[in-house]
């Protein structure tokens, strides 16, 4: 914190619990100040130490964690200003910077909705309460606007990919003695002792395959989860590999390689040729294990489906494809959008046939439970 410089003429702040803050956070990202996981919890932590119910301290808290250069005040000032009140801090922008507009805008809201002044300029916090709300929506219920606000929403996520233990190993500071690098060390100092060199084993990504079932009862569910597979393709594109799975299966790796996701998903449209079809689960896993899984795609790796479970063709004969699948893979997760639901019960043929050879029903309906997908793959 720079001396001299005043704290922002905020009146009051609302009151609430500490954990409304990390809304705050969120609301930060979203006006287009990136905020990394662990400053959150470093501010969180400063909280705790402070006020909460003084708007400086408040305030200085946050512009200590979660600001790391000086272009980013600005932007720290308009949220903190349309998050906890309208009085723009004064004194505490660096000599001749700029003001900026926090860049969000509010969902639609319907007309005469509570708290609408006819004010054209959106509320940030209003805006943040609409984005939290969207996480845990269903997606088949959206409408154009929220599907447009949910794609970007999809597009910051930020998947890590699993990792597996290696066959070579590195440089480590334990692990066991590496005799070669000791003795290259002992002899370049003229065969005096010198420290140990360690090695441990090194790690690699573990494969990732996703397997997304693209026919009609899955149109509702479709396009956001090929931008999911695009956003997890462009995080680690030489180990994760994207199926469509309906009558016939296409591989659409390639196409979600794009780093824009609009030509990303063009290309995917483009390439899938029963889109909105039937669904023949057994055959068409039968034809990936038989092309490309037993070859190398599936063998531990961490698969994933997303299908609603229904099945046209031979319910016994998926049952048959899954078990192959299960003993070659890591771990085997599907995701059915329905599984959300309240008193939901998996008793379509398909889903029904594959349960004993899966290792988790996962529900892949709205942002939170995708997010609580990619936590699952991770952890694999």
């Amino acid at each position: 914190m720079a001396a001299g410089r005043s704290a922002p003429a905020t009146d009051r702040l609302p009151p609430g619990p500490v954990v409304g803050l990390a809304g705050f956070c969120r609301a930060l990202a979203a006006g287009g100040l990136p905020v990394a996981l662990d400053a959150t919890a470093t501010y969180l932590d400063a909280l705790e130490h402070v006020d909460v119910s003084d708007p400086v301290q408040v305030y200085w808290a946050g512009r200590a964690t979660l600001c790391r250069t000086p272009d980013d005040t600005a932007r720290y000032d308009a949220a903190f200003v349309h998050w906890f009140g309208d009085t723009v801090p004064t004194g505490s922008r660096t000599h001749g910077q700029r003001t900026r507009t926090a860049r969000i805008a509010a969902l639609t809201r319907g007309e005469g909705a509570e708290g609408d002044s006819g004010d054209d300029a959106p509320r940030l916090q209003v805006a943040a309460d609409d984005t939290d709300v969207l996480r845990h929506r269903d997606v088949a219920e959206l409408t154009t606007a929220e599907r447009a606000h949910l794609a970007e929403l999809l597009a910051r996520l930020q998947p890590r990919p699993p990792t597996r233990r290696g066959l070579r190993s590195k440089p480590s500071r334990r692990g066991p003695v590496d005799p070669r690098h000791t003795l290259r060390d002992m002899l370049a100092s003229g065969g005096e002792p010198v420290r140990p060199r360690h090695r441990a084993r090194a790690t690699r990504p573990r494969r990732v395959v996703l397997l997304i079932d693209v026919s009609g009862s899955m149109t509702p569910y479709a396009d956001a989860l090929l931008r999911f597979a695009h956003v997890v393709t462009r995080a680690a594109p030489s180990s994760t590999e994207v199926f469509s799975l309906g009558t016939r299966l296409t591989r659409l790796s390639r196409a979600l390689r794009a780093r824009d996701s609009q030509i990303a998903l063009a290309g995917a449209s483009r390439a899938v040729p029963d889109w909105a079809g039937g669904t023949r689960l057994g055959d068409t896993l039968g034809a990936f294990l038989d092309r490309w899984g037993r070859r190398g795609f599936a063998r531990g790796a961490v698969v994933v489906i997303f299908s609603d479970g229904w099945e046209r063709g031979d319910a016994s004969l998926l049952g048959e494809r899954m078990a192959q699948l299960h003993r070659l893979a890591h771990r085997v997760l599907w995701v059915n959008p329905h599984a959300g639901g309240a008193g939901y019960e998996p008793i379509q043929s398909g889903i029904s046939a594959a349960l004993p050879h899966i290792d988790r029903l996962l529900a892949g309906h709205s942002l939170a439970t995708l997010e609580e997908l990619l936590e699952e793959v991770r952890r694999a």
